[in-house]
Protein backbone atom coordinates (compact mmCIF):
# COMPACT_ATOMS: atom_id res chain seq x y z
CA UNK A 1 0.00 0.00 0.00
CA UNK A 2 2.80 2.45 0.86
CA UNK A 3 4.36 2.04 -2.61
CA UNK A 4 1.05 2.69 -4.30
CA UNK A 5 0.37 5.78 -2.16
CA UNK A 6 3.83 7.21 -2.69
CA UNK A 7 3.57 6.72 -6.45
CA UNK A 8 0.16 8.34 -6.69
CA UNK A 9 1.30 11.30 -4.61
CA UNK A 10 4.39 11.84 -6.78
CA UNK A 11 2.30 11.57 -9.95
CA UNK A 12 -0.21 14.08 -8.56
CA UNK A 13 2.54 16.61 -7.78
CA UNK A 14 4.19 16.08 -11.18
CA UNK A 15 0.90 16.74 -12.96
CA UNK A 16 0.45 19.97 -11.05
CA UNK A 17 3.99 21.05 -11.96
CA UNK A 18 3.57 20.21 -15.65
CA UNK A 19 0.27 22.08 -15.81
CA UNK A 20 1.82 25.12 -14.15
CA UNK A 21 4.85 25.03 -16.50
CA UNK A 22 2.78 24.97 -19.66
CA UNK A 23 0.13 27.32 -18.36
CA UNK A 24 -2.53 24.64 -18.62
CA UNK A 25 -5.82 25.13 -16.89
CA UNK A 26 -8.78 22.94 -16.09
CA UNK A 27 -12.26 23.62 -14.74
CA UNK A 28 -10.90 22.88 -11.24
CA UNK A 29 -7.81 25.09 -11.55
CA UNK A 30 -9.89 28.03 -12.70
CA UNK A 31 -11.69 27.91 -9.37
CA UNK A 32 -8.68 27.82 -7.05
CA UNK A 33 -9.04 31.53 -6.27
CA UNK A 34 -12.67 31.22 -5.26
CA UNK A 35 -14.18 30.25 -1.95
CA UNK A 36 -16.76 27.46 -2.10
CA UNK A 37 -19.58 30.04 -2.07
CA UNK A 38 -18.16 31.61 -5.25
CA UNK A 39 -16.63 34.72 -3.72
CA UNK A 40 -13.02 35.59 -4.48
CA UNK A 41 -10.16 34.48 -2.25
CA UNK A 42 -8.17 37.68 -1.53
CA UNK A 43 -4.51 38.03 -2.52
CA UNK A 44 -3.66 38.08 1.19
CA UNK A 45 -3.91 34.27 1.17
CA UNK A 46 -1.25 34.02 -1.56
CA UNK A 47 1.33 36.05 0.36
CA UNK A 48 3.45 33.62 2.37
CA UNK A 49 6.31 36.00 3.07
CA UNK A 50 8.12 34.91 6.21
CA UNK A 51 8.67 37.22 9.16
CA UNK A 52 12.33 38.23 9.46
CA UNK A 53 14.02 38.40 12.84
CA UNK A 54 15.66 41.71 11.93
CA UNK A 55 12.23 43.29 11.38
CA UNK A 56 10.84 42.44 14.83
CA UNK A 57 12.44 45.26 16.76
CA UNK A 58 14.94 45.27 19.57
CA UNK A 59 16.28 41.77 20.32
CA UNK A 60 16.03 40.51 23.89
CA UNK A 61 18.03 37.27 24.16
CA UNK A 62 16.87 35.76 27.43
CA UNK A 63 20.35 34.63 28.52
CA UNK A 64 21.42 38.29 28.47
CA UNK A 65 18.76 39.04 31.10
CA UNK A 66 19.55 36.46 33.76
CA UNK A 67 18.12 33.25 32.29
CA UNK A 68 20.50 30.28 32.52
CA UNK A 69 20.82 27.38 30.13
CA UNK A 70 19.65 24.70 32.54
CA UNK A 71 16.70 22.46 31.71
CA UNK A 72 16.13 21.61 35.39
CA UNK A 73 15.68 25.16 36.72
CA UNK A 74 12.26 26.80 36.45
CA UNK A 75 12.76 30.27 34.97
CA UNK A 76 9.27 31.61 34.41
CA UNK A 77 9.77 34.81 36.41
CA UNK A 78 13.01 35.80 34.70
CA UNK A 79 11.68 35.14 31.20
CA UNK A 80 8.47 37.02 31.99
CA UNK A 81 10.47 39.94 33.36
CA UNK A 82 12.33 40.06 30.04
CA UNK A 83 9.03 40.16 28.14
CA UNK A 84 7.74 42.93 30.39
CA UNK A 85 10.91 44.97 29.97
CA UNK A 86 10.70 44.68 26.20
CA UNK A 87 7.08 45.84 26.29
CA UNK A 88 7.83 48.79 28.58
CA UNK A 89 10.61 49.88 26.21
CA UNK A 90 8.31 49.98 23.21
CA UNK A 91 8.47 46.34 22.16
CA UNK A 92 10.88 43.87 20.66
CA UNK A 93 11.52 40.18 20.11
CA UNK A 94 12.19 37.69 22.89
CA UNK A 95 14.88 35.31 21.64
CA UNK A 96 15.25 31.81 23.04
CA UNK A 97 18.85 30.83 22.18
CA UNK A 98 20.21 27.34 21.68
CA UNK A 99 19.69 25.26 24.80
CA UNK A 100 16.78 24.02 26.91
CA UNK A 101 14.85 26.43 29.14
CA UNK A 102 12.12 25.34 31.58
CA UNK A 103 9.15 27.61 32.18
CA UNK A 104 5.57 27.88 33.30
CA UNK A 105 2.97 30.15 31.69
CA UNK A 106 4.38 33.15 29.79
CA UNK A 107 2.36 36.16 28.67
CA UNK A 108 3.39 38.24 25.70
CA UNK A 109 2.48 41.91 25.64
CA UNK A 110 1.67 44.36 22.82
CA UNK A 111 4.58 44.90 20.42
CA UNK A 112 6.44 41.82 21.65
CA UNK A 113 7.26 38.67 19.67
CA UNK A 114 8.76 35.23 20.28
CA UNK A 115 11.69 33.79 18.35
CA UNK A 116 12.86 30.25 19.14
CA UNK A 117 16.31 29.70 17.66
CA UNK A 118 17.26 26.51 15.88
CA UNK A 119 18.52 24.12 18.56
CA UNK A 120 16.52 25.90 21.26
CA UNK A 121 13.82 24.24 23.36
CA UNK A 122 11.31 26.24 25.39
CA UNK A 123 10.12 23.46 27.68
CA UNK A 124 6.91 23.60 29.66
CA UNK A 125 6.80 22.70 33.32
CA UNK A 126 4.92 19.49 34.11
CA UNK A 127 3.64 21.01 37.36
CA UNK A 128 0.20 22.54 36.84
CA UNK A 129 0.84 24.96 39.72
CA UNK A 130 3.07 26.87 37.31
CA UNK A 131 0.00 27.71 35.20
CA UNK A 132 -2.26 29.77 37.52
CA UNK A 133 -5.95 29.75 36.63
CA UNK A 134 -7.34 32.85 34.95
CA UNK A 135 -10.03 33.96 32.51
CA UNK A 136 -9.77 31.71 29.50
CA UNK A 137 -11.64 29.72 26.87
CA UNK A 138 -11.84 25.92 26.53
CA UNK A 139 -14.14 23.51 24.75
CA UNK A 140 -16.57 26.13 23.50
CA UNK A 141 -17.04 28.01 26.78
CA UNK A 142 -15.50 30.97 28.59
CA UNK A 143 -14.29 30.03 32.05
CA UNK A 144 -11.40 30.28 34.45
CA UNK A 145 -8.85 27.75 33.30
CA UNK A 146 -5.13 27.11 33.12
CA UNK A 147 -3.26 29.24 30.60
CA UNK A 148 -0.92 27.82 27.99
CA UNK A 149 2.86 27.82 28.06
CA UNK A 150 2.87 30.65 25.47
CA UNK A 151 -0.01 33.14 25.73
CA UNK A 152 -0.88 36.31 23.81
CA UNK A 153 -4.04 38.16 24.84
CA UNK A 154 -4.86 41.19 22.68
CA UNK A 155 -1.48 41.29 20.96
CA UNK A 156 -2.13 42.46 17.41
CA UNK A 157 0.72 41.63 15.05
CA UNK A 158 2.06 38.91 17.35
CA UNK A 159 4.50 36.46 15.77
CA UNK A 160 6.18 33.22 16.76
CA UNK A 161 9.11 32.27 14.53
CA UNK A 162 12.42 30.44 14.43
CA UNK A 163 13.23 26.79 13.82
CA UNK A 164 13.41 25.72 17.43
CA UNK A 165 10.98 23.74 19.56
CA UNK A 166 8.25 24.61 22.03
CA UNK A 167 7.79 21.41 24.02
CA UNK A 168 4.88 20.87 26.39
CA UNK A 169 6.61 18.09 28.35
CA UNK A 170 3.18 16.49 28.60
CA UNK A 171 3.81 12.93 29.77
CA UNK A 172 2.73 13.46 33.41
CA UNK A 173 -0.47 15.18 32.26
CA UNK A 174 -1.29 12.35 29.85
CA UNK A 175 -0.69 9.70 32.49
CA UNK A 176 -2.89 11.58 34.97
CA UNK A 177 -5.67 11.80 32.40
CA UNK A 178 -5.71 8.08 31.63
CA UNK A 179 -5.59 7.22 35.30
CA UNK A 180 -8.65 9.40 35.85
CA UNK A 181 -10.40 7.77 32.89
CA UNK A 182 -9.78 4.36 34.47
CA UNK A 183 -11.42 5.61 37.67
CA UNK A 184 -14.34 7.20 35.82
CA UNK A 185 -14.81 6.42 32.09
CA UNK A 186 -17.25 9.34 31.88
CA UNK A 187 -14.90 12.00 33.21
CA UNK A 188 -14.66 15.16 31.11
CA UNK A 189 -11.51 16.54 29.53
CA UNK A 190 -11.53 19.45 31.95
CA UNK A 191 -11.47 17.26 35.07
CA UNK A 192 -7.75 16.62 34.69
CA UNK A 193 -5.72 19.81 34.99
CA UNK A 194 -3.62 20.27 31.85
CA UNK A 195 -2.13 23.28 30.02
CA UNK A 196 -2.17 23.99 26.31
CA UNK A 197 1.01 24.82 24.46
CA UNK A 198 0.00 28.04 22.64
CA UNK A 199 -3.11 30.18 23.25
CA UNK A 200 -3.73 33.38 21.30
CA UNK A 201 -6.87 35.35 22.15
CA UNK A 202 -8.30 38.49 20.58
CA UNK A 203 -5.27 39.15 18.41
CA UNK A 204 -5.30 40.14 14.73
CA UNK A 205 -2.60 39.87 12.06
CA UNK A 206 -0.88 36.95 13.73
CA UNK A 207 1.83 34.83 12.11
CA UNK A 208 3.25 31.59 13.47
CA UNK A 209 5.96 30.03 11.31
CA UNK A 210 8.64 27.31 11.18
CA UNK A 211 8.60 26.27 14.85
CA UNK A 212 8.09 22.79 16.20
CA UNK A 213 5.19 22.40 18.61
CA UNK A 214 5.56 19.10 20.44
CA UNK A 215 4.12 17.10 23.34
CA UNK A 216 1.40 19.45 24.51
CA UNK A 217 -0.46 18.62 27.71
CA UNK A 218 -3.81 19.54 26.12
CA UNK A 219 -4.68 21.31 22.84
CA UNK A 220 -1.46 22.20 21.04
CA UNK A 221 -2.37 25.59 19.55
CA UNK A 222 -5.63 27.44 20.16
CA UNK A 223 -6.69 30.65 18.40
CA UNK A 224 -9.76 32.38 19.82
CA UNK A 225 -11.42 35.50 18.36
CA UNK A 226 -8.52 36.14 15.99
CA UNK A 227 -8.59 37.57 12.48
CA UNK A 228 -5.97 37.38 9.74
CA UNK A 229 -3.85 34.49 10.99
CA UNK A 230 -1.10 32.75 9.01
CA UNK A 231 0.25 29.40 10.23
CA UNK A 232 3.17 28.42 8.01
CA UNK A 233 5.47 25.39 7.89
CA UNK A 234 4.93 24.16 11.44
CA UNK A 235 5.80 20.68 12.69
CA UNK A 236 3.14 19.71 15.23
CA UNK A 237 3.27 16.35 16.97
CA UNK A 238 2.26 14.39 20.04
CA UNK A 239 2.34 10.61 20.44
CA UNK A 240 -0.44 8.05 20.10
CA UNK A 241 1.86 5.33 21.49
CA UNK A 242 3.10 4.04 23.83
CA UNK A 243 1.24 6.61 25.98
CA UNK A 244 -1.54 8.38 24.11
CA UNK A 245 -1.45 12.16 24.37
CA UNK A 246 -5.17 12.86 24.91
CA UNK A 247 -6.92 15.84 23.30
CA UNK A 248 -3.75 17.26 21.79
CA UNK A 249 -5.44 18.81 18.72
CA UNK A 250 -2.81 20.36 16.47
CA UNK A 251 -4.73 23.54 15.57
CA UNK A 252 -8.03 24.71 17.11
CA UNK A 253 -9.72 27.65 15.41
CA UNK A 254 -12.34 29.18 17.67
CA UNK A 255 -14.35 32.14 16.29
CA UNK A 256 -11.70 33.10 13.74
CA UNK A 257 -11.79 34.59 10.25
CA UNK A 258 -9.27 34.74 7.44
CA UNK A 259 -6.88 31.95 8.37
CA UNK A 260 -4.19 30.40 6.18
CA UNK A 261 -2.65 27.08 7.25
CA UNK A 262 0.07 26.11 4.80
CA UNK A 263 2.95 23.65 4.59
CA UNK A 264 2.39 22.15 8.03
CA UNK A 265 3.01 18.61 9.27
CA UNK A 266 0.50 17.44 11.88
CA UNK A 267 0.43 14.14 13.75
CA UNK A 268 -1.41 14.14 17.08
CA UNK A 269 -3.61 11.92 19.22
CA UNK A 270 -6.78 13.83 18.38
CA UNK A 271 -7.97 16.10 15.57
CA UNK A 272 -5.34 17.76 13.40
CA UNK A 273 -7.42 20.85 12.56
CA UNK A 274 -10.64 21.41 14.50
CA UNK A 275 -13.13 24.23 14.08
CA UNK A 276 -14.66 25.37 17.36
CA UNK A 277 -16.98 28.25 18.27
CA UNK A 278 -19.39 27.35 21.04
CA UNK A 279 -21.56 24.57 22.40
CA UNK A 280 -24.91 24.08 24.10
CA UNK A 281 -28.57 24.56 23.21
CA UNK A 282 -28.33 28.36 23.38
CA UNK A 283 -24.78 28.70 22.03
CA UNK A 284 -25.87 30.84 19.09
CA UNK A 285 -27.16 33.55 21.47
CA UNK A 286 -23.95 33.85 23.49
CA UNK A 287 -21.76 36.80 22.45
CA UNK A 288 -18.62 34.87 23.39
CA UNK A 289 -19.34 32.38 20.61
CA UNK A 290 -19.34 32.79 16.87
CA UNK A 291 -18.42 31.52 13.44
CA UNK A 292 -15.25 30.54 11.63
CA UNK A 293 -15.08 31.90 8.09
CA UNK A 294 -12.61 31.92 5.22
CA UNK A 295 -10.23 29.15 6.27
CA UNK A 296 -7.70 27.92 3.69
CA UNK A 297 -5.62 24.81 4.46
CA UNK A 298 -3.16 23.73 1.78
CA UNK A 299 0.07 21.86 1.06
CA UNK A 300 -0.05 20.05 4.40
CA UNK A 301 0.86 16.54 5.47
CA UNK A 302 -1.17 14.65 8.05
CA UNK A 303 0.20 11.72 10.02
CA UNK A 304 -1.78 9.83 12.65
CA UNK A 305 -4.75 11.89 13.84
CA UNK A 306 -8.40 11.32 14.63
CA UNK A 307 -9.27 13.46 11.62
CA UNK A 308 -7.43 15.72 9.22
CA UNK A 309 -10.27 18.27 9.29
CA UNK A 310 -13.01 18.28 11.93
CA UNK A 311 -16.06 20.48 12.37
CA UNK A 312 -17.08 20.49 16.05
CA UNK A 313 -17.70 19.18 18.54
CA UNK A 314 -18.07 22.72 19.90
CA UNK A 315 -19.03 24.64 16.76
CA UNK A 316 -22.09 26.60 15.71
CA UNK A 317 -21.26 27.99 12.25
CA UNK A 318 -18.41 27.40 9.81
CA UNK A 319 -18.40 28.78 6.27
CA UNK A 320 -15.96 28.84 3.36
CA UNK A 321 -13.47 26.22 4.46
CA UNK A 322 -11.03 24.69 1.97
CA UNK A 323 -8.58 21.80 2.50
CA UNK A 324 -6.52 21.12 -0.62
CA UNK A 325 -3.28 19.84 -2.14
CA UNK A 326 -2.40 17.67 0.85
CA UNK A 327 -1.43 14.12 1.80
CA UNK A 328 -2.84 12.00 4.63
CA UNK A 329 -1.27 8.91 6.15
CA UNK A 330 -2.90 6.98 9.01
CA UNK A 331 -5.62 9.54 9.65
CA UNK A 332 -8.69 7.98 11.20
CA UNK A 333 -10.89 10.25 9.08
CA UNK A 334 -10.28 12.62 6.21
CA UNK A 335 -13.34 14.80 6.92
CA UNK A 336 -15.37 14.63 10.12
CA UNK A 337 -18.63 16.52 10.57
CA UNK A 338 -19.65 16.20 14.22
CA UNK A 339 -23.40 16.64 14.47
CA UNK A 340 -23.90 17.61 18.10
CA UNK A 341 -27.57 17.13 19.07
CA UNK A 342 -27.56 19.62 21.95
CA UNK A 343 -26.17 22.49 19.83
CA UNK A 344 -27.57 24.37 16.81
CA UNK A 345 -25.00 23.92 14.03
CA UNK A 346 -24.46 24.92 10.44
CA UNK A 347 -21.48 23.76 8.39
CA UNK A 348 -21.60 25.18 4.88
CA UNK A 349 -19.51 25.73 1.79
CA UNK A 350 -16.74 23.26 2.49
CA UNK A 351 -14.35 21.89 -0.15
CA UNK A 352 -11.81 19.09 0.26
CA UNK A 353 -9.81 18.60 -2.94
CA UNK A 354 -6.58 17.30 -4.42
CA UNK A 355 -5.86 14.79 -1.65
CA UNK A 356 -3.84 11.56 -1.71
CA UNK A 357 -3.07 8.94 0.91
CA UNK A 358 -5.02 6.73 3.29
CA UNK A 359 -7.49 7.08 6.14
CA UNK A 360 -9.80 4.76 8.03
CA UNK A 361 -12.91 6.71 6.92
CA UNK A 362 -13.19 8.87 3.82
CA UNK A 363 -16.03 10.94 5.27
CA UNK A 364 -17.52 10.56 8.74
CA UNK A 365 -20.83 12.21 9.65
CA UNK A 366 -22.56 11.06 12.82
CA UNK A 367 -24.15 12.49 15.97
CA UNK A 368 -21.61 13.39 18.64
CA UNK A 369 -23.41 12.70 21.94
CA UNK A 370 -20.64 12.75 24.53
CA UNK A 371 -21.68 15.02 27.43
CA UNK A 372 -25.09 15.67 25.80
CA UNK A 373 -27.02 18.31 27.78
CA UNK A 374 -30.06 20.27 26.59
CA UNK A 375 -29.95 22.46 29.74
CA UNK A 376 -33.72 22.59 29.98
CA UNK A 377 -34.40 23.27 26.30
CA UNK A 378 -37.41 21.19 25.31
CA UNK A 379 -36.76 20.68 21.62
CA UNK A 380 -33.56 19.29 20.14
CA UNK A 381 -31.91 21.94 17.91
CA UNK A 382 -31.31 21.05 14.28
CA UNK A 383 -27.87 20.69 12.73
CA UNK A 384 -27.15 21.40 9.06
CA UNK A 385 -24.33 20.48 6.70
CA UNK A 386 -24.65 21.74 3.15
CA UNK A 387 -22.61 22.52 0.06
CA UNK A 388 -19.95 19.97 0.96
CA UNK A 389 -17.64 19.17 -1.99
CA UNK A 390 -14.99 16.44 -2.12
CA UNK A 391 -13.11 16.14 -5.40
CA UNK A 392 -9.89 15.04 -7.06
CA UNK A 393 -9.07 12.55 -4.31
CA UNK A 394 -7.15 9.26 -4.49
CA UNK A 395 -7.53 7.48 -1.16
CA UNK A 396 -7.29 4.04 0.39
CA UNK A 397 -9.65 3.55 3.33
CA UNK A 398 -11.50 1.00 5.42
CA UNK A 399 -14.87 2.72 5.20
CA UNK A 400 -15.92 4.95 2.31
CA UNK A 401 -19.21 6.52 3.44
CA UNK A 402 -19.23 6.47 7.24
CA UNK A 403 -22.50 8.33 7.68
CA UNK A 404 -25.43 7.73 10.04
CA UNK A 405 -27.68 10.65 10.96
CA UNK A 406 -30.81 11.26 13.05
CA UNK A 407 -34.03 13.13 12.39
CA UNK A 408 -32.35 16.22 13.83
CA UNK A 409 -29.61 16.34 11.17
CA UNK A 410 -29.96 17.84 7.70
CA UNK A 411 -27.45 17.01 4.97
CA UNK A 412 -27.85 18.65 1.55
CA UNK A 413 -26.01 19.73 -1.59
CA UNK A 414 -23.10 17.30 -1.41
CA UNK A 415 -20.83 16.85 -4.44
CA UNK A 416 -18.38 13.98 -4.95
CA UNK A 417 -16.28 14.48 -8.07
CA UNK A 418 -13.27 12.70 -9.56
CA UNK A 419 -12.76 10.27 -6.70
CA UNK A 420 -10.65 7.11 -6.88
CA UNK A 421 -11.32 5.21 -3.69
CA UNK A 422 -10.19 1.79 -2.57
CA UNK A 423 -12.34 0.71 0.38
CA UNK A 424 -12.73 -2.44 2.44
CA UNK A 425 -16.31 -1.33 3.12
CA UNK A 426 -17.60 0.45 -0.01
CA UNK A 427 -21.21 0.81 1.18
CA UNK A 428 -22.90 4.02 0.09
CA UNK A 429 -26.35 5.42 0.88
CA UNK A 430 -27.10 8.37 -1.34
CA UNK A 431 -30.53 8.85 0.26
CA UNK A 432 -29.03 10.34 3.42
CA UNK A 433 -28.23 13.55 1.53
CA UNK A 434 -30.70 15.80 -0.24
CA UNK A 435 -29.37 16.81 -3.68
CA UNK A 436 -26.30 14.60 -3.95
CA UNK A 437 -24.19 15.06 -7.11
CA UNK A 438 -21.83 12.29 -8.21
CA UNK A 439 -19.36 12.79 -11.06
CA UNK A 440 -16.71 10.22 -11.96
CA UNK A 441 -16.68 8.54 -8.56
CA UNK A 442 -14.91 5.17 -8.54
CA UNK A 443 -15.01 2.98 -5.46
CA UNK A 444 -13.09 -0.26 -5.92
CA UNK A 445 -13.29 0.44 -9.69
CA UNK A 446 -17.10 0.59 -9.56
CA UNK A 447 -18.74 3.80 -10.78
CA UNK A 448 -21.23 5.29 -8.31
CA UNK A 449 -24.37 6.86 -9.69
Amino acid sequence: MKTRLASSNVLFLLLIGVAAFFGCTSPESKQVNLWPDGTEIPEWFSDTTKVKLADLGTPYTITDYGVVNDSTVLQTEVIQRTIDEASSNGGGVIIIPKGTFLSGALFFKPQTHLYVSEGAILKGSDNIAHYPKMASRMEGQNLDYFPALVNAYGVDGFTISGKGTIDGNGLKYWEAFWKRREEDPNCTNLEVSRPRLVFIWGSDNVQVQDVRLHNSGFWTSHYYQCNNVKILDLHISSPHAPVKAPSTDAIDLDVCSNVLIKGCYMSVNDDAIALKGGKGPFADTNANNGENTNILIEDCEFGFCHSALTFGSESIHDKNVVLRNSHVNEARRLLWLKMRPDTPQKYEYVTVENITGNAYSFIYVKPWTQFFDLKGREEVPLSYSDHITMRNIDLDCEIFFDVAITEHDRLSDFTFQNLTIKAVNPAFDKSLVKDFTLENVKVNADILR
